[in-house]
């Protein structure tokens, strides 16, 4: 069984519809790019994945033992969540409150998870610096470490790379192609599609046409020509 799957999905807000009828399923291991015009229901169907917005029809399954809260999740960050004022560790440790459960308090097991995870990521030599005094790739890192405290699984990444300078968003496309050759499957919001096509398995394109498929058969489609030679890609 696929580690997620959507059927016949339908999306939107009060009583006004964005998505109807969508269809994928992701399975382990896949990076699978979201793509399309603004304002055409990314941001809400990465929310409903989460389970933080409730559909307006379909299902969404977890397969493959699969629960809620093995989920990492990469928010978009505001202004406010960049000033605040707690250490990179306290952070990072704060991925695992899913986990925790009814715990009061961190285990061991949970601070070995974020050390891991911020040594994976290269931030252990930052475990003591106040966050909002990092640099904004600093703190994307640092957010990435916290989804990986509550996940070996699944990532969902809504614009990892919004704001970064081109250096470091290669160096954050790079981080996240790495941790999906380790095993993790991912599902990112992204409008670059040149980098969609560079890194995803496949891709999800939400706009007035809907197209789920492999990077190259979107390379190939309508959609994705379109985008391709808006972008300056190759045709």
């Amino acid at each position: 069984m696929a580690l997620l799957e959507v059927r016949d999905l339908s999306l939107g807000y009060d009583s006004h519809t964005i998505i109807e009828g969508l269809n994928f399923s992701v399975n382990a291991g896949d990076h699978l790019c979201i793509v399309g015009e603004n304002g055409a229901g990314k941001s809400t169907l990465m929310k409903t994945l989460l389970h933080l917005k409730e559909p307006m029809g379909g299902q969404i399954l977890y397969g493959d033992g699969l629960s809620r809260n093995e989920v990492g999740y990469l928010p978009q960050q505001t202004p406010v969540q960049r000033d605040f004022p707690a250490s990179v560790y306290e952070i990072v440790l704060s991925g695992n409150q899913g986990r925790c459960g009814w715990r009061p308090f961190y285990s061991k097991e949970d601070r070995t998870r974020a050390l891991e995870a911020m040594e994976r990521l290269g931030i252990t030599e930052l475990k003591k610096r106040c966050y909002r005094e990092l640099s904004g790739g600093q703190q994307q890192r640092v957010l990435l470490a916290r989804a990986l405290c509550a996940t070996r699984r699944l990532l969902l990444l809504d614009e990892p790379v919004s704001g970064l300078d081109p250096k470091v968003t290669v160096e954050m496309y790079e981080l996240i192609a790495e941790l999906n050759k380790s095993g993790i499957t991912i599902i990112a919001i992204t409008h670059d599609i040149l980098a969609a096509l560079r890194y995803a398995s496949h891709i999800l394109h939400i706009g007035e046409e809907v197209f789920f498929g492999t990077r190259d058969e979107y390379a190939a489609s309508d959609e994705g020509q379109y985008f391709l030679k808006k972008r300056g890609g190759p045709a």
